[in-house]
């Protein structure tokens, strides 16, 4: 269970992350309200994810699934570049994320 809430947390961190860039620098209240409800509910999941996983193995995770899950909605819903650079960091962050998987 604690990674199911992990992953949870994650994937709340690309939407906090998404709904903070419509926000406007939190000029318009629906985003802004929405980035707030999903951060405080990300960050919920991932403590209690953290009670039972380690720590640098459960923040990597969920920054890694924000990093790359904002990274495709940048792409894909905002219009993003997409450059052999970006998708090869890309690549390597879900690398990374893949080892520290199987080392826990």
């Amino acid at each position: 269970m604690p990674w199911v809430m992990l992953t949870v947390a994650g994937l709340l961190e690309i939407v906090w992350a998404y709904y903070m860039k419509l926000s406007d620098g939190f000029s318009k209240p629906l985003p802004t309200i929405a980035t707030f409800v999903a951060m405080f509910a990300s960050f919920g999941l991932l403590a209690l994810a953290m009670k039972q996983l380690p720590l640098g193995t459960s923040y990597m995770v969920w920054t890694g699934i924000g990093a790359l899950g904002a990274f495709v909605v940048g792409i894909v819903l905002l219009g993003e570049a997409v450059t052999p650079l970006r998708l090869t960091a890309a690549a390597m962050l879900l690398g990374g994320l893949v080892l520290m998987k199987l080392a826990s």
